[in-house]
């Protein structure tokens, strides 16, 4: 029983290793943080898996003692879990060829089913991250599952896979003793009871392990691309804010005040030097809603000096929503997008209206002009060329994942509306998580 004991633990320490070998391979890892792939990025993916754990079949195969290394239908399982059927399939069909040609004729059907089953089982997921989000001991709250259907759908994809995994490692170890020899077993003692338990439990730890370490592995990389994106917006703002056309009109219109009306002129000078310290200080990731309007007015206050008339602005912001949380230079690409794309090419000029109110835990956040409007053609395409939308889209995806909204509702010669909708989020709970210690 000791030898057994042993065994099922020396093959969770091998999954650990190998899934942090694979890990640490950035091809691999860029893999990982794709929901969508394409045919041959599928096959590259599966012929990774069939490179690691088809080699601790192969060893397992020539060196019989070590049976740990065999982790053929977990890994067949996770394959189709990560990527899909075609993955699964190949990945199972591929890791099995050591098995097969040393004569365990069931093991290749076995795997490829496994492959498929993980498929399957990823299709029932209602959002992919449930996927990483898999733990065997989920905290789960009564209460919590009565009144949110999306933690009950969580919930139900949780025994599901669950289930997968047992149903997988049932039909290997009935074919093991139905057909000697057909396929790979761990052979357990008969005499203990415990030992019958104790494989099933070895394969939904070796599905889990995995499925953790790559998710800590995204979640690093995560945060590495919302660093990035961040300073992204920061040069695009200073780049098509604080270029030297914008310095020009600004610097123009002062001087053309100065004479006329000097208060009016150290105003936008004023405004402009917060304007610049803001860009150029270094940022949070978020920062109080409050601090962004403060921006957005002062922006806002030299484009209304430069288009006179012509531009109006009408801020509808709640009061409780002042002090809440919202991702840095998250309204300015919007309404620059306004004016330079909205407004400036309509003779006549028009209004921004920006609203802001907090509802049922979440910030609903609006901003709409009755400019020119987008084309549809254009309006397809927008969230991935739409330089200041798609960068505010990205970010609130690296710091929300799919918890957010971003709808863009445009009529050409009408107007543009854009629905920003994310959680709630307190200064003091975010210093609190922040200022919590990992275990």
């Amino acid at each position: 029983m000791q030898q057994y004991l042993l065994t099922l633990l020396l093959k969770l320490g091998v999954v650990t290793a190998l899934a942090s070998f694979l890990v640490r391979s950035n091809p691999f890892k860029r893999m990982l943080m794709r929901e969508q792939r394409t045919f041959n990025q599928r096959l590259m993916l599966a012929l990774s898996f069939a490179a690691i754990f088809g080699l601790g079949s192969g060893i397992r195969v020539i060196l019989p003692s070590y049976q740990a290394v065999d982790l053929g239908l977990e890994a067949s399982l996770l394959a189709g879990l990560l990527a899909g059927y075609v993955t699964g399939l190949v990945s199972g069909v591929l890791i099995s060829l050591p098995g097969t040609i040393n004569g365990e004729l069931l093991t290749m059907p076995l795997l490829a089913a496994a492959g498929v089953l993980g498929g399957l089982l990823r299709d029932c997921a209602a959002d992919p991250e449930d996927i990483w989000r898999f733990s065997p001991l989920p905290g789960l709250q009564l209460r919590r599952l009565l009144r949110d259907p999306a933690r009950r759908r969580r919930a139900l994809f949780q025994i599901c896979l669950v289930l997968g995994i047992l149903f997988t490692e049932f039909f290997r170890d009935a074919a093991g003793r139905l057909f000697p020899g057909a396929v790979f077993v761990i052979p357990r003692p008969s005499d203990q009871p415990l030992s019958i338990l104790l494989p099933y439990l070895t394969s939904i730890f070796a599905v889990t392990l995995p499925l953790k370490i790559w998710n800590n592995a995204r979640n690093e990389t995560k945060l590495v691309e919302q660093e990035q994106l961040l300073m992204q917006a920061r040069l695009a703002a200073l780049s098509s804010q604080i270029n030297p056309h914008f310095l020009f009109n600004t610097l123009n219109s002062v001087s053309s005040l100065i004479r006329t009306n000097p208060d009016q002129a150290r105003a936008m000078v004023y405004r402009l030097s917060n304007i610049l310290r803001r860009l150029l200080r270094k940022h949070e990731n978020l920062s109080p809603l409050r601090d962004e309007l403060s921006f957005i007015d002062d922006y806002l206050a030299i484009e209304m000096v430069r288009f006179g008339d012509k531009l109006c602005f009408e801020k509808e912001v709640s009061p409780e929503t002042l002090d809440l949380l919202v991702p840095s230079m998250l309204l300015q690409p919007l309404v620059e997008n306004s004016i330079r794309h909205g407004l400036s090419g309509k003779l006549e000029g028009g209004v921004i209206h920006l609203r802001c109110k907090a509802e049922g835990g979440r910030i609903r956040l609006t901003v709409e002009d009755d400019g020119v409007g987008i084309p549809p053609s254009k309006l397809a395409t927008l969230l991935e060329q739409g330089i200041g939308i798609s960068n505010v889209n990205e970010r609130l995806k690296v710091l929300f994942g799919n918890d957010y909204r971003l709808h863009v509702d445009s009529k050409p010669g009408v107007g543009t509306r854009i629905e920003l909708e994310f959680p709630e989020l307190h200064a003091g709970a975010v210093s609190a998580a922040a200022a919590t210690p990992l275990t």
